[in-house]
């Protein structure tokens, strides 16, 4: 199995910048323009900027045979655990499902986390996963459900087609709900016993209370696919914040701000990374 990670590296010995990496959420890639907008604020602020593709997912598709799921905290560990020699200072922005993947490391594997790592931002977390499913299937979310499920039905297409004695052909035909994803495909090439059990082992949510590293939840009341009560109902670890922020939508965040495409997320991550966690 591969990754593929796309570094931009700041001019001169590696180990005189802090280094960002940035983990995109379900359907997205290194492309995504939350993570380019985060990128880009963060590199003219001196920072080198790692942007990961989970696998199967952008140009990282014929890397790994396997697909990408919330629970393959593994997968990020490797990725740090490759880039921290050299560096003094790490850290990592989540977004979406690449929220989730992040706070679940830090909670379920804070001993295997390598040392360097000097905080966690998580943005739009799913923190309750089977919550979150449930929400998407609303009447007011149909949209969102759709284009979740037009990415899913091709990336399965995609690995079906390159691996199929790995996948079974037309599996994803008539599935309409990323539950429904979840329960037909998700669950049996991840190890799961059903979308049940990929839930509750895979939400961070769980683990909050035993994270070690510096971390900060930044969340909306109004997003419309996580519900506040999945985010605000954990135990969490003194090292933990949690911001939840009254509008915001669901890795949305929009208003005045340095970062391009006015995504106020990532100047809020950075300056929390930076050491300013008081001043929101």
């Amino acid at each position: 199995m591969k990754l593929l990670l796309r570094a931009s590296w700041q001019p001169g010995p590696r180990h005189t910048h802090p280094a960002l990496l940035l983990v995109h959420g379900l359907g997205g890639w290194d492309g995504a323009g939350y993570t380019l907008a985060t990128g880009q604020l963060a590199f003219g602020r001196g920072w080198h900027v790692v942007r990961m593709n989970l696998r199967g997912a952008g140009d990282g598709m014929g890397l790994s045979p396997l697909l990408y799921n919330a629970g393959l905290d593994g997968d990020l560990l490797c990725a740090l655990r490759f880039l921290a020699p050299g560096l003094e200072r790490l850290a990592v922005v989540g977004f979406s499902l690449g929220a989730n993947l992040a706070l679940l490391l830090l909670g379920r594997r804070p001993q295997e986390v390598p040392g360097g790592l000097d905080g966690v931002v998580g943005v739009s977390p799913p923190l309750d996963l089977g919550a979150c499913a449930a929400a998407l299937e609303r009447p007011g979310n149909r949209l969102y459900q759709l284009y979740f499920m037009r990415g899913l039905r091709r990336a399965y297409r995609e690995c079906q087609a390159a691996r199929p004695d790995l996948y079974a052909f037309g599996l994803e035909r008539g599935i309409g709900t990323v539950r429904e994803y979840d329960e037909c495909i998700t669950a049996r090439y991840g190890g799961y016993r059903d979308a049940a059990e990929y839930y509750a082992r895979s939400s961070a949510g769980p683990h909050l209370s035993q994270a070690r590293h510096r971390a900060l939840i930044l969340a909306a009341q109004d997003d419309p696919m996580i519900p506040a009560e999945s985010v605000t109902r954990w135990s969490l670890s003194p090292a933990v914040a949690l911001e939840l922020l009254p509008t915001g939508g669901h890795v949305g965040f929009v208003s005045p701000t340095a970062a391009p495409g006015s995504f106020w997320a990532a100047e809020r991550a950075l300056r929390f990374l930076e050491g300013d966690a008081a001043n929101p």
